[in-house]
């Protein structure tokens, strides 16, 4: 791992963060960090490229992260325009009035780029190989990567057009890829992320940055993603209980019944 190359990185998630810290002091909305989040890995992987080799094999993990990263910020700009700050911020808020404003920079900012600086160490590892020629595995990992932002995508248009019908107000979400797992976006972003760790290592990147897409999926499963969304799911919709029952909450696999 080059020092230059995490240095680089580093300034550049602190760089977004800040900003989109500064903003949501404007808007009084937390809520915009989750807009940040796609985009400090954008910021993370130019500059990992930038900073490093420049070679092939990190020109097409800087712009497959790009792909994925402005999607995720313009999906979730859309989805949550105009609905006020997301209610798990405003808890936080709830719990240190006078001072959200100073805590939320390091505890959510700061917090979360220093997560994505991890998540995205197989791209700054790529960025400190000087001749990174893509592989038959980075090659794999590339196609990976596309079926996994595919599986995201899909199943975040599939939730939306659900939601937007307002006969499904109050119901769950079972149909298309959401009848073979409760989180296929977030399935579709781990798996994402091992396919960008396959570009790594099949480039000539350090092995052991495994650590950043196993963190990725570690925070999806038992962090911020399935355990946080369904934790009272099942007491505010009917019948979620029962779709936990037949459909696997992470890994796609046919329903139980």
């Amino acid at each position: 791992m080059s020092l230059d190359v995490s240095i680089s990185a580093a300034a550049a998630a602190l760089a977004v963060m800040l900003i989109f810290w500064v903003i949501s002091l404007i808007r009084r909305d937390a809520s915009i960090a989750d807009i940040a989040w796609g985009l400090v890995f954008v910021a993370i992987a130019w500059s990992s490229w930038a900073a490093g080799g420049r070679s092939v094999a990190g020109l097409i993990a800087a712009l497959a992260v790009t792909v994925w990263g402005v999607r995720l910020a313009v999906y979730i700009g859309i989805r949550n325009a105009g609905h006020g700050e997301d209610r798990r911020y405003q808890a936080m808020r709830a719990k240190r009035p006078s001072r959200f404003w100073l805590w939320s920079l390091f505890g959510v900012f700061i917090l979360q780029g220093l997560l994505a600086l991890i998540v995205s160490l197989p791209i700054q590892s790529l960025g400190a190989v000087d001749d990174a020629s893509p592989g038959i595995v980075a090659w794999l990992g590339l196609a990976i990567f596309i079926a996994g932002l595919g599986f995201e995508a899909i199943g975040d248009a599939q939730l939306a057009a659900f939601k937007r019908d307002p006969a499904n107000r109050g119901q769950v979400m079972d149909r298309g890829l959401w009848r073979y797992t409760r989180h296929p976006n977030y399935f579709g972003d781990s798996l994402l992320w091992w396919g960008i760790w396959l570009i790594a290592i099949g480039s000539g990147a350090s092995w052991w940055t495994l650590v950043g897409p196993a963190l990725m999926t570690f925070m999806l499963v038992r962090v911020s993603g399935v355990a946080l969304l369904e934790s009272d799911m099942a007491e505010r919709r009917p019948g979620y209980a029962e779709y936990i029952r037949r459909t696997s909450s992470f890994i796609p696999r046919p329903p139980a019944d």
